[in-house]
């Protein structure tokens, strides 16, 4: 049996060899044990899934013990977003949340997330005590065990992000949009809203399919070459893609462009703060693009900066005045609406904004671009040995390595891996160089993001990061 290992978002693991029924109840047993020592178990927990292999069997298993603790459960019906657990948990003052997914993983990968009392990802301090239940393993069964009802949760959520975006004015814009759930959990619920509303919508890879046939589910350039076709073919003015769990997204403009999730956050928060005028900080992942400093220093915001991972974006969000906060990999909250991550609201807070504004996805990015100069950005996935990964960590934080390439490294930073700030040049005031070495903690891999200001340059800085690492 694999050993259970919790990242920055709960536990994955490979189905069959890590991801066991058998490793599913010992998860459900420390989260259950730490919601019986922590909170109030007599609230109950909410229980959902995704549309990978073994999720709607696993979610029943997850639900029998902690039921069996005592603690009553709401299981999802049928598969449904991420959000919408963690809007449930927060509407009806659950305990908690447990989701079984592997969100953005390829199709043999499964694993479970679990969600705080506020309905968020849960802070690190929440995730440090279900690993010493985990590593306790003592967990009294109740006398009786509680009841587990099951409930459709998508009902309710989708009612509360249309709330939360102006769904008639991105109804009278008239624009049409490409919808790519990418066989995943967001199947048929924008599109729901849009057919409900009459707004012009073609539906892409909507079918539930846990294979994900040709694809992972994550909403990066690689994986949305069907949406940048689609979009053009059906001369849309814009593309949104969810991934595996629907609780990140990705978009294409309507020249077929892929727009990244920094530019989708720099085009939020511009709106926010120009258009909505909400108070409130910024924070963002270490990972993520320096536009968004330039964006806060023009209108005076405080921007904060954080390790990788939405739990800690979320932990801000409850401890703080933050209007939104978001990381590389295409996850965006909300202070006002949840301390969570949302692929399908940020899909209609995008259109929402192209509304506002009377313009196409494309022309919104172009627009940014100008004022603060062109932010280009890539990210290669190295899976290396793990002696050859921490070799390259090492070396890199060394004192004695000042370049990389022909590149002088003017400083390091080290709040999450290691980032080289490089003397690369600005092409017409565009981004600072920068690279930023990050091995994961529980499988044999090493990320490498970089950002400047061309597409060319940033393809010569990750040449230079893989010469360094030896691949």
């Amino acid at each position: 049996m694999g050993q259970v290992k919790f990242g920055t978002d709960g536990w994955r693991g490979i189905i069959a060899d890590d991801f066991t029924y058998d490793n599913v109840r010992s998860v459900a047993r420390a989260i259950a044990a730490y919601v019986l020592k922590h909170e109030d178990s007599a609230k109950g927990v909410v229980v959902g899934y995704d549309t990978r292999f073994a999720s709607p069997a696993a979610a029943k298993i997850v639900a029998e013990v902690v039921a069996a603790a005592g603690v009553p459960v709401t299981l999802a019906s049928d598969a449904c977003p991420t959000p919408a657990v963690s809007y449930a948990v927060k509407r009806h003052g659950a305990a908690g949340g447990i989701i079984v997914t592997s969100s953005h993983n390829p199709w043999n990968w499964n694993g479970m997330k679990f969600k705080g009392r506020f309905g968020g990802s849960a802070t690190p301090a929440i995730m440090q005590q279900i690993e010493v239940e985990m590593n306790a393993n003592t967990l009294p069964e109740a006398a009786a065990a509680a009841p587990i009802i099951a409930r459709d949760l998508r009902p309710e959520y989708v009612e509360a992000i249309c709330k939360f975006a102006d769904i008639d004015k991105i109804a009278k814009a008239k624009f049409r949009f490409v919808i790519d759930t990418m066989y995943g959990s967001g199947t048929g619920v924008l599109a729901g809203i849009f057919e409900a509303r009459g707004i012009e919508f073609v539906p892409i890879r909507d079918a539930v399919n846990p294979l994900f046939p040709g694809i992972n589910p994550e909403p990066i350039e690689l994986n949305l070459v069907a949406l940048q076709e689609a979009v053009v073919r059906e001369r849309c003015h814009a593309g949104f893609a969810t991934d595996g769990d629907a609780d990140r997204l990705g978009a294409v403009a309507e020249d077929g462009r892929f727009v990244d999730a920094h530019k989708i956050f720099c085009v939020l928060l511009r709106w926010l703060l120009v258009r909505k005028q909400w108070p409130g900080d910024v924070v963002r992942a270490f990972n993520t693009t320096l536009m968004l400093d330039r964006i806060c220093a023009k209108y005076g915001r405080t921007l904060i900066e954080c390790p990788i991972g939405f739990k800690y974006i979320a932990d801000l969000m409850m401890d703080g005045n933050v209007l939104i906060g978001g990381e590389e990999s295409g996850g965006i909250g909300y202070a006002q609406f949840l301390p969570e991550r949302d692929g399908v609201l940020n899909s209609l807070l995008l259109a929402n904004v192209m509304a506002d504004e009377a313009k196409p996805l494309g022309v919104l990015v172009d627009d940014l671009q100008r004022e603060y100069g062109r932010h280009e950005y890539g990210r290669v996935d190295l899976h290396v040995p793990e002696e050859q990964k921490q070799d390259a960590i090492r070396r890199a934080k060394a004192d004695d390595t000042t370049k990389l390439g022909s590149f002088t490294i003017q400083r390091k930073a080290t709040l999450d891996g290691i980032k080289f700030f490089l003397d690369a040049p600005r092409e017409n005031h565009g981004a600072d160089a920068w690279v930023l070495f990050r091995a994961s903690g529980t499988e044999p891999l090493l990320r490498v993001y970089c950002e400047a200001s061309s597409p060319e340059l940033v393809q010569e800085i990750l040449a230079s990061a893989k010469e360094f690492i030896g691949v």
